[in-house]
């Protein structure tokens, strides 16, 4: 029996080659450019096409170097050239050999064109442009769930920081449809109150590729949209219609997720900065304080007459010492459970995190970056996830005492100038140092008092 003949994949291709190299030469075709690629070489590699058809181009160096114009995305051409077929991946293409520019493509006349009609209405005006969120913890996209450019959005807010929820709507990027799908979702998102910020975006591609972020549809649904639009369409050359009504224009999508989230590293830094700039300050205060007090109890009107007062001096400086290790062992333990919670932050992913707890100041309405910035003598608030926690009241309290404790050291400091005055005759000696024992005694109260605040301060933070 003899078997039927068949032909190689190599033969045909090759049968292929030789009919279309023969029967199509040194053809002449009108077409826009897209997708064009100088090579480093220096031959140009670029699609042509029209509404029906595309066909792969490509001009040697050699050739290329009598044309006195580059060509450019959007651009419409006449071109003279052979097609070729190249058998390892069964492709064929149009081998230029002259180029003439004829103007430019529908496209980008359709680009132009509505970026001109857009910018006439308002639609890319500095002043509305909105800023954004520094600490967001809500962010929205609009890709397409397939895509490289979401995964790679993903990793960088991992990366960055683990605490941020993302909100995916799906959306076709590319296509009939895709304008519509991407402006349905910016819709949607701005269904969800609590959204910081939505991201638009996918990654590069030719200006049809990308022609979805060029129609008005898409445009009109940016500036509509209650919460700020970043768009980050295609590579850092790209240039869409959303690029310019959008709130910001990042030049990837990669580079639009690094805009919005915080370094988690320099939030574990402010953190630090805030707690050791609270330590010193708080221990400057209480050293002065106790400096003040020494300096009554050793002053020689207060030492000589009486040894009550000695007595009371002494259980000041005890009190003192009392309240300086209960503020240090406070600190210390206050200390060790931040240091504690950043080392939590740093091995544990985003959602274990929001179960375990993380810690932001504010003041005034504002964001606190730096212990700089941080005013004790205000009011200022630690927000934890399930809670708040206010510092004024303790402050103010503390505030009160020394004021308070201030006013009876300089009247204390007044007798002892008054009893040194050798005038004053024993009735009126006798006045002054009961009222200075008087004061002494309500001072080791002050200081106790203190100690009271310190302990209740401690406690506070325990139950957080």
């Amino acid at each position: 029996m003899q078997l039927p003949q068949y032909k190689t994949i190599t033969r045909l291709t090759s049968e292929i080659k030789g009919t279309l190299e023969q029967g199509f030469r040194f053809e002449t075709v009108i077409g826009e450019v897209s997708n064009f690629k100088p090579h480093y070489s220096g031959h140009w590699y670029f699609t042509l096409k029209d509404t029906g058809a595309q066909i792969s181009c490509c001009m040697w160096a050699g050739n290329n170097k009598k044309i006195n114009f580059t060509p450019k995305d959007g651009s419409q051409i006449v071109v003279t050239g052979s097609v070729t077929v190249y058998p390892p991946r069964g492709n064929y293409q149009l081998d230029i050999t002259d180029m003439k520019n004829t103007g430019v493509g529908d496209l980008q006349v359709a680009f132009e064109f509505l970026k001109e009609k857009l910018g006439k209405e308002g639609l890319f005006e500095p002043a509305r442009k909105r800023e954004i969120r520094t600490f967001p913890s809500k962010i929205g996209i609009v890709t397409s769930p397939t895509g490289a450019a979401f995964q790679d959005m993903i990793s960088v807010a991992n990366r960055r920081f683990p605490l941020v929820e993302l909100i995916l709507a799906p959306a076709k990027v590319q296509g009939e449809g895709a304008a519509t799908s991407i402006a349905n979702g910016i819709a949607s998102l701005n269904e969800i109150e609590d959204i910081d910020v939505i991201i638009i975006g996918r990654g590069g591609g030719s200006l049809e590729d990308l022609w979805a972020f060029n129609e008005e549809v898409t445009a009109r649904a940016v500036f509509n949209s209650r919460i700020p639009v970043i768009s980050a369409v295609g590579h850092e050359v790209d240039f869409t219609i959303s690029d310019f009504v959008a709130d910001i224009r990042a030049a990837t999508p990669t580079a639009a997720m690094e805009l919005v989230t915080p370094d988690k590293m320099k939030v574990e830094a402010v953190l630090h900065d805030f707690m050791n700039n609270f330590e010193s300050n708080l221990t400057a205060n209480l050293m002065g304080k106790k400096d003040s007090v020494f300096r009554f109890i050793n002053s020689p009107v207060v030492k000589t007459p009486v040894n009550i007062i000695k007595m009371n001096s002494q259980k000041l400086d005890l009190a003192m010492m009392r309240l300086e290790n209960t503020m240090n062992t406070s600190l210390k333990d206050l200390k060790n459970r931040v240091n504690s919670a950043i080392l939590h932050l740093k091995s544990n992913d985003h959602n274990r995190i929001l179960k375990k707890g993380f810690v932001f100041v504010t003041q005034n309405d504002k964001f606190i970056k730096s212990s700089q910035e941080l005013r004790l003598t205000d009011q200022f608030q630690m927000n934890f996830l399930t809670g708040k926690f206010l510092l004024k009241v303790i402050m103010d309290k503390v505030n009160s005492d020394i004021t308070a404790f201030k006013i009876k050291l300089e009247r204390i400091e007044k007798i002892s100038e008054l009893l040194e005055d050798q005038d004053l005759d024993l009735e009126q000696a006798i006045k002054l140092y009961e009222e200075g024992m008087t004061l002494s005694q309500d001072c080791l109260k002050s200081l106790q008092a203190a100690e009271v605040r310190i302990t209740e301060l401690k406690n506070s933070f325990n139950t957080l």
